[in-house]
């Protein structure tokens, strides 16, 4: 039987590659759910390509337009979150991708691990925010979530064979974004423009600027934290501008495994989806000779202070990384819109951190409700 994937985000940057990667493989996988917030033009397209059972629109003022340009087409239309919520209780779903971006993934990727369909992870936001919970109920249901970031599926990968061999530490890469090497003075001057163009990767704006801020690489390190069930200071982050070795694993015997590759999010969609199975594909292939030098540098905590408040956010545990990551949100959709400067960034972030109490949620509501409160306050 073909491998049925719900994919949630289908048409942000992780949703529309994952399609490319099911599209090679028509003989094993099928969609089964798509579900996007307001894309609805390019999720109509998506629906009448892959033919899907179900369609969610998450924003309700799309959902007349969507049903009825899928009236023809033999596949239930929903609106509201809600509606993605519920669907995860179908059992017609073997695998959930979640690419949803930002706390918006949270709840449906719990409800995934909930009625215990494996999750590919894409949302970093969903393990930063609450994944103490998260690790619990995978746990609880004996569900796994494999990493679909990059650097995570680096890392899943570097593991596989070494059950019981004891983890040193784990080495983060970074590209260090468009703005490696440049000074907080030169940081005040730069534009929107200029830090949307990332050197090596191409993704969303949010998801842009959060790599330019490296607060990217802060939310990575809180999710690895909780992936691989590793202490906060055995996490350590390197810049690494080629992006061609996705991270590294370094295990007491000082020996240290690396997983290579062009920066193709493909690549690390299909693992996920084909594990433990390695398909071919068609993708561009890494050599060598095209990169004959790698360089490597410690990261500028200083001009980049998202990274350090990232692991000051973990450290302290709670409802604190949840504070960071709606502050984050919040600072970036400000920036985006030019409201505030580059470095106006990590200052918000900084004083959501320090004028919020410390609480300990429970559950993925009082998660939300933390959430809630800052973005209220900012």
């Amino acid at each position: 039987m073909k491998r049925r994937i719900a994919i949630l985000g289908s048409t942000g940057s992780m949703g529309t590659q994952a399609l490319q990667v099911i599209n090679q493989f028509p003989d094993i996988f099928e969609v089964e759910l798509l579900s996007a917030y307001s894309n609805s033009d390019l999720l109509i397209q998506q629906a009448q390509k892959y033919k899907p059972n179900v369609v969610i629109i998450i924003d309700e003022t799309h959902y007349q337009k969507v049903k009825n340009a899928l009236a023809q087409e033999d596949c239930k239309v929903f609106a509201g979150m809600k509606s993605l919520i519920d669907c995860m209780t179908m059992n017609s779903i073997d695998m959930a991708l979640s690419c949803i971006v930002g706390i918006a993934g949270l709840a449906p990727a719990f409800a995934a691990l909930e009625n215990e369909i494996p999750l590919a992870l894409a949302n970093k936001e969903t393990l930063v925010v609450a994944g103490e919970l998260m690790i619990q109920k995978t746990k609880e249901k004996q569900v796994p979530i494999i990493p679909v970031d990059s650097e995570h599926s680096a890392i899943f990968q570097c593991l596989m064979g070494e059950q019981g061999n004891e983890i040193e530490k784990l080495i983060l890469t970074a590209s260090g974004g468009p703005f490696r090497g440049k000074t907080t003075a030169e940081l005040k001057k730069v534009t929107c423009e200029q830090a949307l163009k990332h050197p090596n990767w191409n993704m969303g704006n949010k998801i842009t600027i959060d790599s330019a801020t490296l607060m990217n690489k802060g939310l990575e390190v809180i999710e690895a934290k909780w992936l691989f069930n590793i202490d906060l200071d055995r996490v350590e982050v390197i810049v690494h501008p080629q992006s061609i070795i996705h991270s590294l694993v370094q295990f007491a015997d000082g020996s240290v495994k690396a997983q290579l590759g062009l920066p193709d999010m493909k690549l690390p969609i299909q693992y996920a989806l084909t594990f433990p199975k390695r398909l071919e594909s068609l993708f561009p292939r890494f050599s060598f000779a095209d990169y004959p030098t790698f360089t490597f540098e410690k990261p500028d905590f200083n001009a980049f202070p998202c990274l350090s408040l990232a692991y000051h956010a973990s450290r302290e545990g709670g409802n604190k990384p949840c504070v960071l990551n709606a502050a984050n949100e919040v600072a970036v959709a400000k920036f985006l819109k030019g409201e505030i400067k580059f470095t106006d960034i990590p200052k918000m972030i900084e004083n959501a951190l320090t004028n919020t109490p410390f609480a300990q949620p429970k559950t993925v509501g009082e998660y939300l409700e933390v959430d809630k409160g800052v973005r209220y306050k900012l």
